[in-house]
């Protein structure tokens, strides 16, 4: 494969990603709050959450799977409690719709517990937990994902339900806030995905193959297999933790899909490109919880006693959740982002595919 990727500058690619966007369908407007998203995912180190996206968000308005210019319909609103339906509009707007809503009405009445359906991909769940922080919330999401199931069951053969993520944003005086983000597989789809274009082999334990045998390529979650002795065409990931993510990978499902009435995966669903996500988002303001004092002091007092945890060997310092998105955002910052040249060939097509023949000259990719 050819190694050459190419490297962007932050607002080259927004512009550039923004182009398809509003090719495809979306307002200016829009395409700008996509586009912007994105780029964080890339620029936080999540690619897997970032421009890579783009072709099958663009196929799947092609599908009619994915609505431009569609965001959130309340469905029940009583103060403290909504539910949110995303009508399948982009999850970058209808994410940002909802927690704006959430953020007001926790706010108002101290907490506020969300519902939202029916939402196509939300993106980097960490980006709504840092809404919540900026606001001096704490944030708790439960999120579960329909599209064609990628992820095994603990002593599971095939894949039956999506990576479904958990999140959870504290905000810390005086400090940079706790933004805990994962998928509760072994690791997340999207950089099996990015594993594959780059041509990398993942490590044992990440992965089955269609016949429940432990794999190491990733492309036995991305592009089709011999068939299973099930018919099916795709491997599966692995539950983080073994039966411990298993059973978060079910809570999140049944709280992010059944609960707020998005739905879950049964084997019934005929999503093709389209991603939607259900979320249950449970936000608290902890001024109004009677323990403000006492949860300020107490987790700075916990935090600094992490700060002096000494490192093992190999190590150069304990780090907390969030750190390390911050860290390499700094040096994206400065040193752009790279692309890989299969996502490159996918931005091609699917550019095209819009009538976009010049997207890569809004920016200033340069190939390294």
């Amino acid at each position: 494969m050819n190694k050459v990727v190419t490297r962007w500058t932050p607002t080259a690619l927004r512009h550039a990603s923004a182009l398809i966007l509003k090719a495809a369908g979306s307002s200016a407007q829009e395409a700008k709050e996509v586009a912007d998203n994105l780029v964080m995912a890339n620029l936080k180190g999540h690619d897997s959450h970032g421009v890579g996206m783009l072709p099958r968000y663009i196929d799947a308005v092609a599908e009619g799977g994915l609505i431009p210019n569609n965001g959130v319909a309340v469905k029940l609103d009583i103060g403290s409690l909504l539910t949110l339906d995303g009508q399948r509009g982009y999850g970058q707007v209808v994410g940002r719709q909802a927690m704006a809503l959430g953020i007001a009405r926790a706010q108002q009445h101290g907490s506020c517990i969300m519902a939202v359906g029916q939402s196509h991909h939300l993106g980097r769940i960490g980006h709504w937990a840092e809404m919540a922080v900026e606001a001096g919330l704490v944030s708790l999401h439960f999120a579960n994902v329909l599209a064609p199931p990628v992820v095994a069951p603990w002593g599971g053969a095939d894949g039956r339900f999506g990576t479904n993520p958990c999140c959870i944003g504290l905000p810390l005086n005086g400090r940079q806030p706790f933004i805990l983000d994962f998928a509760t597989s072994r690791v997340a789809q999207g950089k099996m995905r990015v594993a594959h274009n780059e041509g990398r082999q993942v490590p044992p334990g990440y992965l089955i193959d269609t016949h429940g045998r432990s794999s190491t390529d990733p492309g036995v979650v991305v592009v089709p297999q011999e068939p299973g002795p099930l018919g099916n065409l795709l491997g599966a990931l692995m539950p983080f933790g073994e039966h411990k993510g298993f059973g978060l990978s079910v809570a999140c499902e049944l709280l992010g899909g059944a609960l707020t009435g998005g739905g879950t995966w049964n084997g019934q669903n005929k999503v093709v490109r389209a991603i939607y996500n259900g979320m249950l988002t449970i936000l608290i303001d902890p001024k109004r919880f009677g323990t403000g004092a006492d949860f300020e002091s107490e987790a700075e007092g916990f935090m600094a006693w992490l700060d002096d945890a000494p490192p093992a060997p190999g190590t150069d310092q304990v780090l907390t959740a969030g750190e390390p998105e911050r860290r390499t955002q700094t040096m994206r910052e400065i040193n752009g982002i790279t692309v890989d040249p299969q996502t490159m060939a996918e931005l091609d097509r699917v550019a095209a595919s819009v009538g976009v023949s010049d997207w890569k000259s809004a920016g200033t990719g340069v190939s390294v």
